[in-house]
């Protein structure tokens, strides 16, 4: 499906959930996106972002036929229950001034760069009522393998910051992403990504204008490749999609 041969293709993470007695029988499993994903994606996302204008069928089927090794979806007993999506782009052509529209194309991932050496996290999403269960860390972890198996040398993201809109009235997101980092202040996406390894790098504003919750402001993060050579080629390829 997403990788040079069927067994890369369907690479799973799966982790036992027994640190959480509500989850504690369960699992959760990710695997990389296919078509069939598609439908009940779109209503996840629906459901956690009722602002934000969800992925379009259109564009999901060309992400994963630029760059399906870099879609995933986590499930617990079948149901989907989070995805992340990704793209390689050289940081260059971007460095810390955009938005989601023009890193991603408007949704499209035309600007993945074969030539890139930056994973960039274009989203990720958890089911509301499954989070605290794993799933965001599984996702995240497996963005890192990626990482890793490409040879890439970073991934970058650009976070929401949920919890800003408690905080606009009083302080610049500048300085309301600086306290999540101090751990003055917690944030739902920040804090959560500062666990997972992340180095904070800064804001941006207008990044998603539509995001209310983050009034517009994402915060700008990087995780480094340790194992990362640069007198290596990456290893992106492309393959077919199931």
């Amino acid at each position: 499906m997403l990788c040079s041969d069927n067994t890369a293709a369907i690479i799973r993470t799966s982790i036992n959930l027994l640190s959480y007695p509500t989850y504690m029988s369960r699992k959760v499993i990710v695997r990389n996106t296919s078509i069939a994903d598609i439908g009940p994606l779109i209503a996840l996302q629906k459901r956690i972002y009722p602002s934000i204008p969800p992925w379009r069928e259109e564009l999901l089927l060309q992400q994963l036929e630029i760059f399906p090794q870099g879609q995933f979806v986590a499930e617990i007993d079948g149901e989907i229950v989070g995805a992340a999506s990704s793209l390689v782009v050289s940081w260059d052509e971007w460095q810390a001034k955009h938005t989601w529209k023009e890193v991603t194309d408007r949704g499209s991932f035309d600007t993945h760069n074969l030539q890139g050496r930056t994973l960039y996290a274009a989203e990720v999403f958890v089911h509301p009522n499954r989070r605290g269960s794993g799933i965001g860390h599984a996702l995240y972890r497996e963005r890192r393998i990626l990482c890793r198996k490409l040879n890439l040398k970073r991934i970058i993201a650009c976070g929401r910051l949920p919890g800003y809109h408690l905080y606009a009235d009083k302080m610049p997101a500048q300085l309301y992403a600086q306290k999540v980092v101090w751990g003055d202040i917690r944030d739902p996406v920040l804090s959560f990504q500062l666990k997972e390894g992340y180095d904070f790098c800064g804001t941006v504003s207008g990044y998603i204008p539509e995001d209310v919750e983050s009034q517009g402001y994402a915060a700008l993060i990087v995780w480094l490749n340790p194992s990362y050579n640069a007198k290596k080629p990456s290893l992106i390829t492309q393959g077919d999609v199931l």
